[in-house]
């Protein structure tokens, strides 16, 4: 007998319908020579301090670090689980082969190994691999079963992470507790908890100290056209254009002289310097309010606006916060019940291309989206555009983009639509031609002191038309009136008072994607490469973090904004060690954990490597005589 185990019983009935196991037993389906049973997500986790000796029940900085000799693991305690697991040990026991129906990731290889180890499964075991619950995606899979031993390093990182994550987190929520915690109160610490809530009350005391810094903007209407006043940018804004150049021509191997960059952005930098004084703008209205205004030069350019990439999780949750302000955590339950319901492939992804294989398959997709026939049809009867942007097999690890399957979708809730509109759209639009617009800047004078004003014009909306009648933020249609070089006339000028305006407070939607982007931050390239793939936390990790943060009462959330409360702010505070506050921590496990995966580094190292950096950190606080508050 076959068993193949899943991660959810409705994953399972999938496979059992494909597999043609529709006899239903308790915690199992069986037929055609296959028994598919399944997990509730984790059924077991790492063993608890306590488990490994009664010294460490007791909370004692002397105890501290805690270095299990050997990790093992134990059924999570639930009437629920502890039942399902004897079945499935049942099973395991006496099968001939299993085939493990995981997630097809990292953590889908750890919950079912531990499952299978806890149950001392003995056979053969054969990993399946699908992006999709379709039918044809679980024969495909099925067809092309690979040997467990394909994916060790796989299961190899997610068990370091996993130890890592143990081993930070006991120790140093029991060390800073036990040191610096006042009234019972446990500070608990945590490798993507801990930055994450560092970000947010960086933030908070952005937002607080924030002075707020008068200016004034000039501006004139001439022939009901608004012109702005032309501003000399600064020598720090110069230089930052510079360094991206000077990145750009790295990448090419061109030799690149920053003084000479500096010289002709100088040279090239018209305009007035900033109105920083009332009485400076008011020296420049009486020049030009009796001036009249000509248009100097009339300046068109044409521009293409490619396609919005695919969705990955993050980039998903943040468009569905933007737009629906719908919650981070209702969007990944969303997505995934569109997986479940074969509608949609794999959600759990931070990617947003799609491999090689998949392009012949794409045609096929498009024909299924019935409801949107009128935007698929001008795609029919040509080959389908293939741009690196969407189809780059090295941008694609575990699975590809969240993208629809095909199969129709029926009975679906109100949320569900809405999230699976916008990725068949956005899929949809990746095949149509970029937009072509043409962008007419005319630069005007009065008294020498420069103007001007743009107008944008689409020329052809090619993937625009996907989102046609939608409410975005994108760039509105702005055309411009018709001028012409060297007539001038009268104009109303304007002198506005301003003030500088502080960062924005988080949402959900924007925290994630700065979670996501965290690596920006890490001044080591290596580290700042590793993150741009993952960032802080992984996708379907985020939001629980999230919520976590929100339970411990160490963020709140004020209408859509997420602030940090006292408690947040004065844990931060105590975690003098910046590491552990640190986007870097992050950077450098996940740089390590995809080596381990591509068979680049060891797990036993990585480990290692941990014990010292937390015995450190042990000896550091216990070395400190300072207390919270």
């Amino acid at each position: 007998m076959i068993v193949c185990i899943a991660e959810k019983p409705s994953v399972a009935k999938e496979i059992a319908d494909v597999l043609g196991a529709r006899s239903r037993h308790d915690g199992y389906y069986e037929g055609n020579g296959y028994q598919v049973t399944w997990t509730f997500g984790h059924l077991c986790t790492l063993k608890e301090p306590h488990d490994y000796t009664p010294m460490w029940q007791r909370w004692s900085l002397s105890s501290l670090p805690m270095i299990p000799p050997r990790f093992g693991i134990k059924l999570i305690d639930d009437r629920g689980i502890e039942k399902q697991f004897k079945i499935i040990e049942q099973l395991m026991q006496a099968a001939d082969m299993i085939v493990n129906c995981g997630d097809a990731g990292q953590e889908g290889e750890l919950i079912q190994r531990w499952v299978m180890q806890k149950a001392q499964a003995k056979c053969p075991v054969k990993r399946l691999w699908v992006s999709s619950l379709t039918e044809d995606a679980i024969r495909e899979g099925f067809a092309t079963l690979k040997d467990q031993s394909e994916y060790q390093s796989l299961y190899e990182a997610g068990l370091s992470r996993a130890i890592g994550d143990w081993l930070l987190g006991m120790n140093a929520t029991r060390l800073y507790t036990l040191k610096y915690a006042k009234n019972r109160q446990v500070l608990s610490i945590g490798r993507v908890q801990t930055p994450t809530l560092a970000m947010i009350v960086k933030r908070h005391f952005e937002i607080e100290n924030f002075v707020p810094q008068q200016y004034w903007t000039l501006k004139t209407l001439y022939r009901d056209t608004t012109f702005n006043v032309i501003l000399k940018k600064s020598e720090e804004e110069l230089m930052a254009e510079i360094e991206k150049q000077r990145e750009k021509a790295e990448k090419k191997g061109v030799p690149f002289d920053v003084s000479e960059a500096f010289r002709k952005a100088e040279a090239a930098n018209p305009g007035i310097e900033p109105i920083t004084s009332e009485a400076q703008g008011a020296e420049i209205m009486e020049r030009i309010k009796n001036a009249t205004f000509t248009v100097m030069s009339i300046e068109k350019k044409d521009g293409k606006e490619l396609p919005p990439s695919l969705f990955d999780l993050g980039l998903l949750q943040t468009e569905c916060d933007r737009k629906y302000g719908i919650p981070i955590d209702v969007t990944l339950q969303t997505v995934q019940s569109l997986y479940e319901k074969k509608v949609t492939t794999y959600p759990r992804v931070d990617t947003t291309y799609l491999s090689d294989d998949i392009y012949p398959k794409c045609p096929n997709i498009l024909r299924g989206l019935r409801d949107y026939q009128t935007l698929v049809a001008p795609l029919a009867g040509k080959p389908l555009l293939k741009s690196k942007k969407v189809f780059d097999n090295k941008k694609v690890t575990d699975h590809h983009a969240i993208i629809p399957t095909g199969v129709y979708p029926q009975g679906l809730t109100d949320i569900e639509k809405k999230v699976y509109d916008l990725i068949a759209r956005r899929f949809i639009a990746v095949f149509y031609p970029e937009c072509k617009f043409q962008t007419t800047t005319i630069y005007g004078e009065s008294a020498e002191i420069p103007f001007k004003a743009s107008g944008r014009k689409i020329i052809a909306p090619g993937w625009k038309t996907v989102f046609q009648g939608e409410s975005s933020d994108e760039k509105d249609e702005k055309e411009i009136t018709a001028f012409t070089k060297g007539e001038s006339g009268p104009h109303m000028p304007e002198l506005l008072e301003k003030w500088t305006q502080p960062p924005k407070p988080y949402t959900e939607g924007t925290l994630v994607r700065a979670m996501e982007t965290a690596g920006k931050f890490v001044d080591d390239e290596e580290l700042r490469d590793a993150m741009k793939e993952q960032g802080i936390g992984r996708p379907a990790t985020r939001a629980e973090i999230i919520k976590t943060l929100y339970k411990r009462n160490y963020i709140q959330k004020v209408k859509k904004n997420i602030t940090a409360t006292q408690t947040g702010i004065e844990l931060i505070a105590t975690i003098r060690n910046e590491l552990l506050k640190s986007a870097e921590l992050t950077g450098q496990w996940e740089k390590k954990l995809r080596d381990i995966e591509k068979r680049q580094y060891e797990a036993k190292t990585f480990i290692e490597e941990l014990k010292v950096l937390l015995t450190n950190v042990v000896n550091d606080v216990l070395r400190d005589n300072a207390s919270i508050g």
